[in-house]
């Protein structure tokens, strides 16, 4: 399958130069595709694109901005520093609600209500777009990405006349980051993991336009648009029609999910360092492995922070309990000392635990639900070992 839609794409490019000659009929459409969510973590957001179609020409193409590769040279890496670029693809819309029907996933669309010159403009915009110089862009999930492209793309050629404010079913307010937790159940390891790495950017309260990141958004904004007609305002949305009629997927929740297994890995701690204080002895395995994965934890966020691109990873409050330094520290804490350095030390991630529920309750920043049990047993652990070391004369 992906070597025959491999040569579709490169055909399709082909055929570019020849479709930017083509002038549409009045019986053309214009239409906002959105697809539901998928199985993977990368579509469970779901999809949006742009479909022209031209019954008399017998042009039927979706433009499609969620291109990418995950074989690219240095797609990773590219990645951790804020470097992944998408590509926008058109190619028939076939075989693009094929791909949707064979993962079983709804598809809606929305004609849009635009005159001939809208049409034409949309339509050689997006062509111009599709070809290989202008394909490629830097793509963020969050502020440039296949849904918010689209908004943009209206904005740019209606200009004044488009009003995504005029009528909302969503008052503004939300911020992104509460956005992406409606759609991805707060315990599973990808709403973790995009928690975990995330700073305050995601906090900050947006318009309602700014939550045309998610592909739902897109939909219900489109909807309750309106474009400025011969003086008139009308929907910008003709009419609407579904084309896939499947079930919503939804994201699976594992039986060792996040909560579950940190609750474990704190009873467990927990039971330690309650041998540790009826024998007034420490585990020092268990403080060394507390320390080396916290700080590795640190130092990959403090990477993202201070070496990527990326605009969603600075000011992450999550190094508080994820200290960098922790990782060096990990060594000293294995050895039999008691210094007076290292318990001030302690005292000091003691205090950074602190913080922690005052700037969640302020919402300067919210963190992963699931690193809650984390928080009691780093908590805990850094309480007995501060006053282990205090008492110890060793």
């Amino acid at each position: 399958m992906y070597k025959r839609l491999l040569l579709l794409l490169i055909l399709c490019s082909l055929s570019t130069v020849t479709y930017c000659q083509l002038k549409l009929s009045v019986y053309s459409e214009v239409s906002i595709v959105t697809a539901g969510p998928g199985s993977e973590l990368y579509e469970a957001f779901g999809h949006s694109a742009i479909r022209v179609k031209d019954p008399l020409l017998k042009l039927d193409l979706i433009y499609n901005y969620g291109m990418f590769d995950f074989n690219a040279p240095n797609f990773y890496i590219n990645f951790a520093q804020g470097k992944l670029y998408y590509k926008l693809q058109s190619y028939d819309f076939k075989y693009f609600l094929r791909g949707y029907q064979i993962e079983k996933r709804w598809v809606k669309q929305q004609v849009l209500n635009l005159n001939q010159a809208e049409k034409q403009a949309f339509f050689m915009y997006l062509q111009n777009n599709a070809r290989p110089e202008n394909a490629t862009y830097l793509y963020d999930p969050f502020f440039n990405n296949c849904a918010t492209i689209l908004r943009d793309i209206t904005t740019l050629i209606l200009k004044n006349k488009v009003n995504f404010k005029a009528v909302s079913l969503e008052s503004s307010g939300k911020t992104l980051r509460e956005l992406m937790n409606a759609e991805i159940p707060h315990n599973t390891w990808g709403n973790f993991g995009i928690n975990l790495a995330t700073g305050t950017i995601l906090d900050k309260k947006r318009e309602v336009t700014e939550y045309m990141y998610l592909p739902d958004y897109v939909f219900k904004n489109f909807k309750n648009a309106t474009i400025k007609i011969a003086g008139e305002i009308k929907p910008l949305v003709e009419k609407e029609e579904t084309l896939l009629n499947f079930k919503e997927i939804k994201s699976n929740i594992l039986f060792f999910n996040p909560i579950l297994v940190f609750i474990i890995l704190a009873v467990l701690a927990f039971f330690i360092t309650y041998k540790d204080i009826k024998k007034k002895t420490r585990t020092r395995s268990l403080d060394f492995i507390i320390f080396f994965i916290t700080g590795l934890i640190g130092v990959i966020l403090a990477y993202l922070w201070l070496f990527s691109s990326h605009k969603i990873v600075p000011n992450n409050f999550n190094i508080l309990w994820a200290f960098a330094p922790n990782i060096i520290m990990a060594f000293f804490i294995f050895k039999k000392i008691t210094k007076i350095w290292l318990q001030k030390y302690i005292l000091i991630l003691i205090g950074f635990i602190l913080m922690i529920p005052i700037l969640w309750i302020a919402r300067v920043q919210s963190f992963p639900v699931a690193v809650i049990p984390l928080l009691i047993l780093f908590l805990g652990r850094y309480v007995y070992l501060y006053t282990f070391l205090l008492t110890s004369k060793k």
